[in-house]
């Protein structure tokens, strides 16, 4: 079976159940922190694939690294649920496929802006009205990089869409046509 189809079915049932109970946001805030968490501790994913390790102390663990607080109950539910059926192992991809549905539920995009250098406060607010009126309303979630490799210029990752103005595709650009002739 499809691993991403099982974390996706237990998301979709959580986010109705946190719908139902008025805490989807609050969810997303911590299953944003928890998708975060994963990304910055690799072994984080590793301790819950180790079946030596008890699960409470994987829910407790988990829950830590939601940021998770005495008030979440809805998150506690879920990783009850997620060890009686023994599937924390999938706590990532759940908390991914969670931020995805609340995401498309609420209209909400992801931005991520790459420059080469920093850009200053007009150029940045003037490239954030350009998202705003491509998208054509809806909130986004926007952030930020520099990266110096793209030798100037930028790109824009909106959601799965990708701009790329940077002065390193038109090298690469001219490149492959030089190539093909």
């Amino acid at each position: 079976m499809n691993e991403g189809l099982i974390p996706k079915r237990y998301a979709k049932a959580l986010f109705e159940f946190a719908s139902e109970r008025g805490k989807a946001e609050s969810l997303y805030r911590l299953m944003t922190t928890l998708e975060n968490s994963f990304r910055e501790n690799p072994e984080l994913q590793q301790t819950l694939d180790n079946p030596f390790i008890d699960d409470s102390v994987k829910e407790q663990l988990v829950a830590t690294a939601a940021g998770a607080g005495k008030d979440d109950p809805v998150l506690a539910d879920f990783l009850k649920l997620l060890a009686r059926n023994r599937r924390l192992d999938i706590a990532r991809g759940a908390a991914i496929a969670y931020c995805d549905i609340y995401r498309k539920a609420n209209n909400i995009s992801l931005v991520k802006v790459t420059s080469a250098a920093p850009l200053d406060p007009e150029e940045e607010k003037r490239l954030k009205d350009l998202i705003t009126k491509h998208l054509g309303g809806g909130t986004m979630e926007y952030t930020s990089a520099v990266d110096p490799s793209l030798i100037g210029g930028f790109t824009v990752g909106i959601n799965s869409e990708r701009l790329d103005a940077s002065i390193k595709n038109e090298l690469k650009q001219l490149r492959l046509k030089l190539l093909s002739k």
